[in-house]
């Protein structure tokens, strides 16, 4: 099977902070993969090292045969994203939100006219596609921003915490649009979450990173098995430990280095 991610020896350092440290994994063409920790674990700092939207201090990554750093405009052809925070124009209609993405990423009229559709009905938003977002609720802006990210027909779906702060029944409706489209269209789909159920029921690979580095990776199964626990939420906290967390390098640092690392 075709590896679509590939990471090898990945740090990122903020100061004397080192938010991501040395980490490998690789996530195969087609694949769920859940990529879990505790707050301040390194997870998001990862997605965005792998999305281009942060460069690395050191190792070296692949997406779909691309190096971020190098390359990144292939990079992002190649992936779609969905943030914890709506990145959507609440002034503007779900048609005309799809729209202008299709335009960014400079899709043929006809093809991204076609696809818009098709997504719409997808996830059920057909019939509100000419209402303003603002009037949506939190589940419809969520369904809206997933249609999106798959409009350019990308290899690989980012998801952070995608179904945070929604009601079970529309968590459950959002995953059964994700496996779907993972069964019809082969797409890979990476995605954290701090619902274990959902990793426990959803991911066919779960790899835990805890303190920015990779502290344990398989099925569900087998990190039950290794560490003995019957639900992969005991297996987690096991790995992981039981004291709440909080961020370890505030986000106003982060910036401040981040706007530095750019500059170069």
């Amino acid at each position: 099977m075709k590896k679509i991610i590939e990471v090898k020896n990945l740090t990122k350092k903020f100061g004397e902070f080192v938010a991501v440290d040395d980490i490998s994994f690789d996530v195969e063409e087609g694949e769920i993969f859940a990529f879990l920790g505790p707050n301040g674990a390194g997870k998001s700092t990862t997605i965005k090292m792998l999305t281009t939207l942060m460069f690395p201090t050191e190792g070296q990554m692949e997406i779909n045969g691309n190096d971020p750093v190098k390359n990144p405009d292939l990079v992002r052809r190649s992936f779609g994203i969905v943030f914890q925070d709506t990145s959507l124009d609440d002034e503007l209609t779900a048609w005309e939100n799809m729209e202008f993405h299709g335009v960014l990423y400079d899709m043929p009229k006809k093809l991204r006219r076609e696809r818009m559709k098709q997504l719409l009905n997808f996830v059920e938003l057909w019939d509100r596609k000419d209402s303003l977002v603002k009037e949506f609720s939190g589940g419809m802006k969520r369904r809206l921003e997933i249609a999106r990210g798959l409009l350019h027909h990308p290899k690989i779906i980012f998801l952070d915490e995608p179904t945070l702060g929604l009601d079970p029944q529309t968590r459950n409706h959002m995953w059964e649009y994700l496996k779907d489209l993972n069964k019809k269209e082969g797409t890979t789909i990476f995605f954290t979450t701090h619902y274990m159920e959902e990793a426990d029921r959803i991911a066919q690979k779960i790899a835990i990173i805890d303190h920015g580095k990779i502290i344990a990776s398989g099925t569900s199964a087998e990190l039950k098995e290794q560490t003995g626990k019957t639900s992969l939420e005991d297996a987690f906290l096991s790995l992981t430990g039981s004291v709440i967390r909080e961020e370890a390098a505030s986000s106003v640092d982060q910036m401040r280095t981040n706007r530095r690392m750019w500059k170069r």
